[in-house]
């Protein structure tokens, strides 16, 4: 993987990780998440018109995007409902690149080298690691978090072959962004009712836009690398956000780290030499 392509991703999981220390920080985490989504689908707005439409054979694969990714985010908010953080977001982020790295060869007929294949690995099994340190826990929670990891799998790849027949990922990203906060939304409004939804955006909408420029600059730039490299370590490697979670964990939150972090953080940050010199 080229060097140019390594830094972007890893640009893109500091984004990824600080746009989740925002909803992490907030006091109602459904509607925070739905603030993000569509923080993310404002900030790509005045530059769709500057873009080429995405290519016609990748408008199904935004569709279907959108519906993953409204999944994607009411499974978040039951999980962290059921589970500690250390649990469920290891979970999460750790199984969906080891299912992707076991299934990309017969779906996407891309074969990793035995390097790449080594980082991708690591890296997991560093993620993985910080499962290790969760104080509480509940079989809901497990299977919240797996079945969400399904759903990263899922996206990842619908998003990596959309980007691909797009023509162009970045315009393929911002269309992508516009659907599922009106879905996330529409939703919250029948559930909590429309005047409990425009009081907390009133109350919350900065979060949401500072949030949601970072969440979509952080999925353009995967999506961008997934151009250029297999889906399966761009896919991988963007899990190191869990490396910059654990930083703003202890710098911000004031979190005590368990070794099992230490450990985590650096079997992460040996899978990405790998990779690198894969």
């Amino acid at each position: 993987m080229p060097l140019d392509v390594i830094l972007l991703v890893l640009f893109g999981a500091l984004l990824h990780a600080t746009w989740n220390a925002i909803v992490k920080a907030g006091s109602d985490k459904s509607l925070d998440a739905a603030l993000i989504s569509a923080g993310g689908a404002v900030s790509a707005l005045p530059f769709l018109a500057f873009l080429p439409l995405p290519h016609s054979a990748s408008w199904p694969f935004i569709g279907v995007s959108a519906i993953l990714q409204f999944a994607y985010f009411q499974l978040v908010a039951a999980a962290y409902r059921a589970g500690d953080i250390g649990l469920v977001y290891p979970l999460m982020r750790g199984c969906a690149p080891l299912l992707i790295a076991a299934t990309s060869g017969f779906i996407l007929k891309e074969d990793l080298s035995a390097g790449a294949l080594a980082g991708t690995m690591t890296i997991c099994a560093g993620v993985l690691t910080l499962a290790l340190e969760a104080r509480r826990g509940s079989s809901r929670a497990v299977l919240l978090s797996l079945a969400n990891a399904c759903v990263i799998a899922s996206y990842t790849y619908v998003d990596g072959v959309g980007a691909r027949l797009s023509g162009n990922a970045i315009s393929y990203t911002l269309w992508m962004s516009l659907l599922p906060p009106v879905l996330l939304f529409s939703w919250a409004a029948s559930q909590r009712g429309a005047f409990a939804v425009a009081h907390h955006v009133r109350r919350n909408w900065w979060r949401g836009l500072i949030g949601g420029a970072g969440s979509i600059a952080s999925y353009g730039l995967a999506l961008w690398a997934m151009t250029k490299a297999p889906v399966a370590t761009v896919a991988a490697l963007r899990e190191t956000a869990i490396l910059f979670a654990l930083v703003i964990s202890i710098t911000v939150f004031k979190e005590k780290a368990s070794v099992w972090r230490y450990v985590a953080g650096v079997v992460i940050a040996i899978g990405g030499l790998v990779l690198k010199l894969a």
